[in-house]
């Protein structure tokens, strides 16, 4: 009876673990389908307003310049502060929005760089985001650690690329886009085993959809300044 009994444990654990690992795919697919969908409406409005000479002009050439070069920055501090008080449908109506004037915001690449260049990094960029994310999915390593490394190489990039406004030096601009590079392909394992291990099935569906958006957040940003960060090595300008 014993043997039994902890038959029907084992199997029940098993068959509890199974339902945990099949609802932890789904919101990992749909944390990637909101990434991937935010990075090709990036790309379209990208394409679309550089290739749009009375838009491009009247964004870049006024004042609104200002507004598409900081919208994106008060569109993530917004959802940092507001998050827990925004429904899903709230929720996904911002990401779409941020998605798009990141869109604006980077048609310049499209002005200064070849499109053909731009096609070539941005597939060298999507291999290498998807084997680091990869790796920090499936990973036994605890990469809890590098979390506050790695924001405070963010904190240094951010005051670099200030500082080398003025200096304008392109040995400093190369050493940032390589650490830019490194600091980001680190970030994207790190997020990515974030969204594993902080994964709960209790969630209710609003609470989920909230959470899997919040973490496409994430990936995109690192996906999207990686890319940035890669074009200023390796793009060729027109």
């Amino acid at each position: 009876m014993a043997l039994g009994s902890d038959n029907i444990i084992v199997s029940r654990d098993a068959a509890v673990q199974a339902e945990f690992d099949a609802g932890l795919r789904s919101h990992m697919l749909k944390v990637y389908n909101y990434m991937a969908s935010g990075v090709m409406l990036t790309g379209i409005m990208a394409y679309v307003v550089a290739h749009t000479p009375a838009v491009f002009n009247l964004i870049f050439g006024t004042p609104l310049v200002w507004v598409a070069m900081f919208a994106p920055l008060a569109f993530v501090f917004f959802f940092s502060f507001r998050f827990e008080k925004m429904s899903a449908a709230t929720t996904q109506t911002m990401f779409w929005i941020f998605c798009a004037l990141m869109g604006v915001s980077m048609s310049t690449i499209f002005v200064a760089f070849t499109d053909t260049s731009v096609a070539r990094v941005f597939f060298i960029t999507t291999g290498t985001f998807a084997a680091m994310s990869l790796w920090g999915y499936t990973t036994k390593k605890d990469l809890s650690g590098w979390g506050n490394f790695l924001f405070m190489g963010v904190i240094g990039l951010i005051l670099a690329s200030v500082v080398n406004i003025f200096l304008g030096s392109t040995g400093l601009q190369f050493a940032i886009s390589v650490i830019g590079v490194l600091v980001f392909v680190g970030l994207t394992a790190y997020d990515t085993q974030r969204i594993k291990v902080t994964y709960a099935e209790h969630w209710d569906e609003d609470s989920k959809t909230k959470l899997a958006v919040f973490g496409a957040l994430g990936l995109y940003i690192n996906f999207v300044m990686i890319f940035q960060y890669l074009m200023m090595l390796l793009g060729n300008r027109e």
